[in-house]
């Protein structure tokens, strides 16, 4: 029961990573970026889902992918939902809260797999913990003063 999970996880979990690139690269209006957004957001839930469940299943082993499920899948929610609710500043919520999630799942990926990889394998492990945060908060940034968004600027 759990590897069907593990399975299901590591493929919405790999649609994320991809898809999500995409729609941060492509442009921002209806089509491309929607669509993608859309496929991001429905694998994000899936990837969230398998977490929350594996996580319980190894509570001993594996409950930190619990919180950064909870966390990541949280910011994702928070950038799907300013989107289609239209609240008041919602390109800042939504640039702020999708790409969070990114930094969040890219996270997840690099502390469960880094032991896998030569070399990166060399580092301590919560390097990779910062890693994402540290070089994806001011990608974060400088996407919001591209868009004009005041949300997520730094504080003057």
């Amino acid at each position: 029961m759990f590897k069907i999970f593990l399975i299901a996880h590591i493929l919405t979990g790999g649609i994320c990573l991809i898809i999500g690139l995409f729609a941060m690269f492509t442009k921002k209006k209806k089509g491309k970026h929607t669509i993608s957004g859309e496929i991001y957001h429905y694998s994000y839930v899936i990837v969230f889902v398998t977490a929350v469940i594996m996580s319980i299943l190894h509570w001993e082993k594996s409950q930190y992918l619990f919180y950064i499920a909870l966390f990541s899948y949280g910011l994702a929610l928070f950038g799907y939902l300013a989107v289609k609710k239209k609240w008041k500043n919602w390109l800042g919520f939504h640039l702020g809260g999708m790409l969070g999630s990114y930094i969040g799942i890219v996270t997840a990926t690099l502390v469960v797999n880094v032991h896998r990889i030569p070399l990166l394998n060399e580092f301590p492990t919560l390097l990779f913990w910062f890693l994402p945060t540290i070089i994806g908060t001011p990608m974060i940034v400088k996407i919001g003063q591209k868009y004009g968004s005041k949300n997520i600027s730094p504080v003057k």
